[in-house]
């Protein structure tokens, strides 16, 4: 039986996740990974995975069924000219570029180009990644569910409606920075008092681990857990009237806005 040839162009940070994710699934053995990327060093970094080294873009688009698009927005629109030499109706482009749609990736490749739309986040480094996909009506079932398959190795998959990816960014793929930058506050908040910075990162880590428990498994709303916490006259309250008082909800609603604008400024 012939394997699935699979290439990444790009092998930065997040190419190389899902590199390792497939290397290290039990798929691993139907699969055969090309990568291509200019830096050497990062696809020297990847020869233990079993990774064949592509000559170019349109060498590794030539020799693979599914061409992941695993580079920034800002260079996208080079790399798919440099790919689309060698691309066909019947090549599968994956993009992780934000705010990058499908109907780009047609107009620089081919007119009826499968595409399917994923935006994954940096957790996936550890194979704890929460990725949403999309695709448009030309990738079959089969050809979709592979891919799905892929990022379930690295962590949580979704489908989202293509015509929300840009919208989803901040939901997943943006909002890991957000919660460093509320971490940092409770750790800096804990050196100030005192505590040693490691005790406090590894308490509020699990904190946040076990928080995320309680919201997926616990079956309470998000109300009913933050009522859960907070005893009437208690510290807890004490804390969240002051969060209620700087409008937190309403700052993390314009952090998104702020996110899907540049999702589509980037698209245009």
């Amino acid at each position: 039986m012939s394997k699935i040839n699979i290439g990444f162009i790009g092998a930065g940070n997040m190419g190389a996740a899902i590199i390792k994710g497939i290397a290290g699934s039990s798929s691993a053995d139907k699969i055969q990974l090309y990568v291509f990327d200019p830096d050497k060093t990062k696809t020297a970094a990847l020869s233990g995975y079993g990774v064949i080294e592509a000559s170019s873009e349109a060498d590794l688009t030539a020799k693979c069924s599914y061409v992941f698009l695993a580079v920034k927005p800002q260079i996208i629109e080079t790399v798919l000219e440099a790919a689309a030499t060698s691309a066909d109706s019947e090549k599968v482009f994956v993009s992780i570029a934000a705010g990058i749609t499908a109907e780009f990736i047609a107009s620089k490749t081919v007119s009826d180009a499968k595409v399917i739309l994923v935006m994954p986040n940096t957790p996936l480094l550890l194979g704890e990644g929460a990725t949403a996909l999309s695709r448009n009506d030309r990738v079959a079932d089969d050809e979709f569910e592979l891919i799905l398959d892929v990022f379930r190795t690295c962590g949580k998959a979704a489908v989202i409606p293509i015509d929300k990816m840009k919208e989803i960014i901040a939901v997943n793929g943006s909002s890991p920075a957000f919660i460093y930058l509320f971490a940092k506050g409770f750790i800096e908040f804990a050196e100030s008092s005192g505590i040693d910075s490691g005790a406090a990162k590894e308490l509020f880590a699990q904190s946040l681990i076990g928080s995320a428990k309680m919201i997926t498994d616990s079956g309470y709303t998000i109300d009913e857990l933050i009522k859960m916490v907070s005893s009437p006259g208690g510290t807890t309250l004490a804390g969240l009237d002051r969060l209620y008082e700087g409008k937190l909800t309403d700052t993390v609603k314009n952090a998104c806005e702020s996110c899907t604008k540049r999702a589509y400024e980037l698209s245009k």
